[in-house]
């Protein structure tokens, strides 16, 4: 018994070629507007989206549906809890990119503590200074990493031959301590970090985890990362404790301030802070790609239909 399944986004090719093979009918419907998918999902029993929100009222109007599927990591964009509700399964495919993220961060890290943009940029102006770019070494370092997912345990694996030492903390995992691995609380990792990398997802109970209370909690000035999402962070908090020199710097590859479907920021959101963000020499910003790689586009999109085809072969 085939299904019937409707793309909603553009993903990798072989998404829907796994899929076809194994006998479903795939139906791409990328340009649909949302009144018109309210009335095409009806008989649709499976949904695959990126970024585009499935909130309660669209996914009510599809009566068949049996399974929501997100290519790539988190799932705020989906209303987990009606689906749970409904018995429809999720799945996402953080795996897929976890490479690029884990990758990325290294690429921030080094990037702030090497000063290699400021550097960059003096040198294409004509500028040769040395000493007033003179960096810092990774190596001895503690970075500390908070949510040890699939995403914070691929920087970790990345750091490897760096010689730091990694305090990982995760509420929801434990028993991951290994070699060069410490499984820490909070606290520890607050207060005995140089680095501190986000790994978490965005819902009720993160958003806005990072704020100022977070900040005096630091037991030293410590460089930042965030590749999660946005808004786990509090920018306006997070800029104080830089000017305060509570933070040394910061690279941020998600801001509180994107659009929902990902397509660029809100310049209606406080414009003051994100002059001021945007402004700030001691901030590295881009613009939520640290996934966004060629082979984590098809790796999301492989992994993604096997998770499918594991759960629904045939359609049974």
């Amino acid at each position: 018994m085939s299904m019937r399944i409707a793309i909603l986004e553009k993903v990798h090719p072989v998404l829907a070629e796994k899929l076809v093979a194994a006998g479903h009918d795939v139906e791409a419907l990328y340009m649909a507007s949302e009144q018109e998918l309210g009335k095409v999902l009806g008989d649709v029993q499976g949904v695959v989206v990126r970024s585009r929100k499935l909130d309660a009222d669209l996914l009510g109007k599809a009566g068949a549906l049996r399974f929501v599927a997100r290519a790539g990591s988190g799932l705020e964009n989906i209303d987990v809890a009606f689906c749970r509700k409904q018995g429809i399964r999720v799945f996402n495919s953080p795996e897929g990119n976890r490479d690029g993220v884990g990758e990325t961060c290294v690429m921030l890290l080094l990037g702030l503590m090497k000063a290699l943009v400021r550097a960059n940029g003096q040198v294409h102006a004509g500028l040769w200074l040395r000493e007033e770019n003179r960096g810092t070494d990774l190596r001895g370092k503690s970075v500390g990493i908070i949510g040890y997912g699939q995403m914070g345990s691929a920087f970790a694996e990345k750091l490897r031959g760096f010689g730091v030492r990694i305090l990982a903390y995760d509420k929801y995992r434990s028993g991951f301590e290994r070699a060069g691995i410490k499984e820490a609380s909070l606290e520890q990792v607050l207060r005995s970090s140089d680095v501190i990398s986000l790994h978490l997802p965005l819902n009720s109970e993160t958003h806005h985890y990072v704020d100022r209370d977070f900040f005096l909690r630091l037991g030293k000035p410590v460089w930042f990362l965030n590749t999660s999402r946005g808004a786990v962070v509090h920018t306006a908090a997070l800029l104080d404790a830089i000017d305060h020199g509570r933070v040394i710097a910061a690279g941020l590859d998600v801001l509180e301030f994107e659009r929902e479907d990902l397509s660029g920021i809100d310049p209606t959101q406080e414009p003051a802070t994100q002059q001021r963000l945007f402004g700030h020499p001691r901030v590295l910003l881009t613009p939520h790609v640290a996934g966004v790689t060629h082979e984590g586009h098809q790796g999301m999109a492989r992994i993604l239909a096997q998770k499918i085809l594991d759960a629904f072969p045939n359609g049974a």
